[in-house]
C-alpha cells in the first residue's frame, strides 16, 4: 500500500481540481491510501474515502521559508509534517514552491551526502513513449559545480530506478557540444563528470527532445527557464494548429483527414500528463504540482508520487550515493 499525503488547498484553483483528481486516482488504484490536508468543510466530498487532517490557513504563493515554518496551521506545513508523523511514502502540493521546498528540506531532510535537492521532471521526446528527465528545473537559482555534478549522478540513479535502464545517457546542458564551450560553471562541472561511465558530454537545448538523452543536468535558473519555455512553446503550437485548421473550409476538411495523427502528436506534447516535478534528494517522495494545476495535471502529479514510491526511488538513490 502506497501512502500519499496531499496538500489539497495550496493551488491557484483551490480544492476543486484536487478533490476530483484524488477521487479519480482512488478509483483507478486499489493499493493507495490518501491523507488529505485542508479545510474540513471543503473536503466534505472525500469523507469516508481518505483520512482528513484539518488545516486553517493557506500559505501565499510568495511565502518564504521563514514564514512557511512559522505558520504551522497552513495546509502545506501540515502536509509535509504529516509525511513524517503518518510515516507516509510521499507528499504532494500545488502551493507555494518556496514554502514546499523549504519545508521538505527542513522537516523531511536531505539524503545524507546531498548538498542541495533538485527538482526533476520528465519531458516527452520524438521517440514514442520515451522520456528525458531534466534537473534542476527551479529548486534553486544558483548552483556550484559540485551541486551540478550531484544533479547528474542523482538524475542517473533516478532514471535507473524509474525506467529500469542500467546505463542511462547523461548529458550536461550547454550552449554548444564542444568540450571547451560553456561558462565557468559548466566547464568546471564537465571536468568533474568527464570519465564517468554514463556521461556523454554536453547537449544543446534544441537536441534534448530528440530521444538520445535520458538525463540532462543543469543549474536551477537555466532549468526553470528551459521548463517554462518548453511548456509555452507546446501551448503555442497547439493554438497555432487550431487556428490554422479553423482558417477556411478547406483547412477544416484537411483536419478531418489529419485528426488522428494530430491527436497523437498533441497527446505526446501534453505536459499535463506528466504533472509535477519531483524534489529529488530528500528522504521521502516530494512532488511539486503546477500552481495552476487542473484535474488532469494534478492526477499526473499523483501518478508521479505513486510510481516513484512503488519504484523505491529514494532508497535506490541512497544506495547509489553510498558507492
Amino acid at each position: 500500500m502506497v501512502k500519499i499525503v496531499v496538500d489539497m488547498m495550496g493551488g491557484d484553483n483551490g480544492a476543486t481540481p484536487t478533490i476530483a483528481a484524488v477521487q479519480k486516482f482512488l478509483n483507478d488504484h486499489d493499493d493507495v491510501e490518501i491523507i488529505a490536508v485542508g479545510e474540513e468543510k471543503v473536503l466534505e466530498p472525500l469523507k469516508g474515502k481518505v483520512k482528513i487532517i484539518p488545516s486553517k490557513t493557506i500559505a501565499p504563493m510568495e511565502c518564504g521559508a521563514l514564514q512557511a515554518m512559522r505558520d504551522k496551521d497552513s495546509s502545506v506545513y501540515k502536509a509535509v509534517n504529516a509525511t513524517i508523523t503518518e510515516n507516509a511514502d510521499a507528499v504532494l502540493s500545488a502551493g507555494s514552491t518556496a514554502a514546499f521546498l523549504s519545508l521538505c528540506t527542513l522537516i523531511i531532510k536531505k539524503i545524507e551526502g546531498v548538498d542541495r535537492p533538485a527538482l526533476i521532471t520528465q519531458f516527452p521526446t520524438l521517440i514514442k513513449g520515451k522520456y528525458v528527465v531534466i534537473l534542476d528545473v527551479g529548486a534553486s537559482s544558483e548552483n556550484s559545480a559540485k551541486e551540478l555534478y550531484q544533479f547528474a549522478k542523482i538524475g542517473e540513479a533516478y532514471y535507473q530506478a524509474f525506467y529500469d535502464k542500467e546505463h542511462p545517457n547523461v548529458y550536461l546542458l550547454n550552449n554548444g557540444t564542444e568540450e571547451g564551450k560553456g561558462n565557468p560553471l559548466t566547464k568546471e562541472t564537465y571536468a568533474l563528470l568527464k570519465g564517468q561511465e554514463n556521461f556523454k558530454g554536453y547537449i544543446e537545448a534544441r537536441y534534448a527532445f530528440q530521444g538520445e538523452a535520458d538525463v540532462v543536468a543543469c543549474d536551477g535558473f537555466t532549468g526553470n527557464i528551459f521548463l517554462k519555455g518548453s511548456e509555452g512553446m507546446a501551448k503555442m503550437m497547439g493554438t497555432l494548429m487550431k487556428q490554422a485548421f479553423l482558417s477556411s473550409g478547406r483547412a477544416k476538411l484537411g483536419y478531418v483527414f489529419a485528426k488522428k495523427g494530430l491527436a497523437g502528436m498533441l497527446e505526446t506534447m501534453n505536459y499535463k500528463k506528466v504533472g509535477g516535478a519531483l524534489l529529488i534528494g530528500v528522504n521521502k517522495i516530494a512532488v511539486k504540482a503546477h500552481g495552476n494545476a487542473d484535474e488532469e495535471s494534478f492526477y499526473g502529479s499523483l501518478n508521479v508520487a505513486y510510481t516513484s514510491a512503488k519504484k523505491q526511488t529514494v532508497n535506490k538513490i541512497k544506495e547509489t550515493l553510498k558507492l
